[in-house]
């Protein structure tokens, strides 16, 4: 199949190329195509801006992974703007171009985050049914991250009358080589790993090979359509993420993180940290999709055993 992905060099791209390539033609969205021939390889082929194109003809498959990593810089109004446009313009654009197209691909995948569920205090977990009507009224400065992730579907859904779209609202990814993992890692191997806030807030996390096997599994069934939770099927608190991955670490984890103390350093931008959801991926597992890692500590081990 002829491909397009946006956001395929960063932390899910990477390895969503590497997995695709072997048997399909792949056409790569960066804005630094030195970068990625030496990261991917110098047989796919790379634009520079969606400009290029005039219509998505020719294509197969589209997916958008692209965006400004929303945790690598202190959340001020310029970095808000970066992390909005970043996702939503490409997205527009992406949806223009299914419409200009006389035979469009077949598929349109679009990333998206748990975020949308805002902060879901409640140890019962919420699946793609759950009900964001109750947002309508919310402060958007305390809700930043639902306000992109609805902005962001809304722009792919649009597509939806020209072709077949799915979305993956993406929990914590679990990767070494990428993601909150990697950065967890020193501090905790450090013996400085701790809860953070009260410990209660849900961390709805995936194992990065079961996100790719996600992709995948949405591209070979035409039946699935729609909005789809990339979680594993066990959410967490953060109290027993700790304390599995400082097992897993063979690590202590008694130097908690104070809410306060993050609001202080990172300001709005704590709250990635210190609230939560509890997310369930209803959706994915009635298609007959199975998780090669349903569990974290099955997950934790399968990468840190390496």
């Amino acid at each position: 199949m002829k491909i397009l992905i946006t956001g395929g060099t960063g932390f899910i791209g990477k390895q969503l190329v590497q997995v695709l390539s072997a048997d399909n033609e792949l056409t790569l969205l960066t804005r630094s195509a030195g970068k990625a021939h030496l990261e991917l390889g110098n047989h796919h082929r790379f634009l520079g801006n969606l400009g290029a194109l005039t219509s998505l003809d020719g294509f197969d498959v589209v997916i958008n992974l692209a965006g400004e990593p929303i945790a690598d810089k202190r959340w001020s109004l310029e970095q808000k703007q970066k992390i909005c446009d970043s996702r939503w313009d490409i997205t527009a654009r992406l949806t223009d171009l299914f419409h200009a197209s006389e035979n469009p691909p077949h598929l349109f995948i679009s990333g998206s985050a748990i975020g949308i569920y805002g902060d879901n205090a409640q140890s019962e977990p919420v699946d793609e049914s759950f009900n964001l009507a109750h947002f309508d009224n919310t402060d958007a400065n305390e809700m930043f991250p639902h306000s992109v992730c609805s902005r962001w579907e809304e722009l792919a859904l649009a597509a939806a009358d020209k072709t077949r779209v799915c979305i993956i609202r993406i929990g914590l990814v679990l990767g070494c080589e990428g993601g909150a993992l990697k950065k967890m890692l020193l501090p905790f191997k450090l013996g400085g790993g701790g809860i953070i806030g009260s410990g209660e807030q849900g961390m709805s996390w995936i194992h990065q090979q079961d996100l790719i096997s996600m992709i995948i599994h949405l591209m070979t069934h035409p039946e699935c359509q729609g909005i789809y939770n990339g979680t594993a099927p066990a959410p967490v608190s953060n109290k027993q993420f700790t304390q599995s991955l400082g097992q897993a670490l063979h690590r202590p984890t008694f130097l908690p993180m104070p809410a306060s103390v993050l609001n202080i350093a990172l300001g709005e931008m704590s709250q990635l940290l210190t609230q939560g959801q509890y997310v369930y991926p209803k959706r994915i597992l009635a298609s007959g999709f199975e998780f090669s890692y349903p569990t974290l500590d099955e997950a934790l081990a399968g990468l840190l055993q390496r």
